[in-house]
């Protein structure tokens, strides 16, 4: 018995321009390559499960830093396992980076003082760098904070200033540019 009113039922085979494809259900592959386990790995698994681990990862760097600037203190003359500043001693003079490592040890002693007067530029950067790495690793936990958005006139600006403060104003033995000058601590040469 059919249900077509245009003849009896025939069992041939149907072309393949009267099927219509159905689409496969969600979570089914359709390729020949074999599946692999998921979570077969301990560390794709921790890193998939884990939402602290990217943040400590990212941490970890300042917590080096941190370490070391306490362990060995800048700020004294005795010689540090990194050495003198190359900038400094080859040119005499403070370069981009001169001053860094002081102005990390006093800021995170609570001297912003004197963290702004070893590196300014740096410091004034902090504040923001602290805020996108907070925004990052509460977003890992589904917090979302606002977003900062700085121009790329503002970036620019940050850069032109980091280098031109860094590397020439306060290499300026003028007023109040002076007191920006770093001295060489290293116990070689004073």
């Amino acid at each position: 018995m059919s249900l077509r009113s245009d003849g009896p039922a025939q069992g041939g085979p149907v072309p393949p321009s009267l099927i219509e494809p159905v689409p496969a259900p969600s979570g089914i592959r359709l390729s020949a390559a074999p599946a692999t386990a998921p979570g077969r790995n301990p560390l794709t698994r921790l890193w998939r499960r884990s939402r602290l681990l990217a943040p400590l990862l990212a941490l970890s760097p300042f917590v080096a830093a941190a370490w070391f600037v306490v362990r060995f203190n800048p700020t004294d003359r005795t010689v540090d396992p990194t050495g003198p500043c190359l900038w400094h001693k080859a040119t005499g003079i403070n370069g981009p980076t001169c001053g860094g490592t002081r102005m990390f040890y006093y800021l995170i002693h609570g001297n912003l003082v004197e963290a702004a007067r070893h590196h300014l530029p740096a410091l004034l950067a902090v504040p923001f760098l602290a805020y996108y790495c907070l925004r990052w690793t509460l977003g890992r936990f589904g917090i979302q904070l606002p977003s900062l958005r700085l121009s790329k006139g503002v970036l620019i600006g940050y850069g032109v200033f980091f280098l031109v403060f860094s590397a020439v104003l306060r290499n300026l033995d003028w007023g109040p540019l002076a007191w920006f000058d770093i001295e060489n601590l290293d116990p070689r040469t004073s």
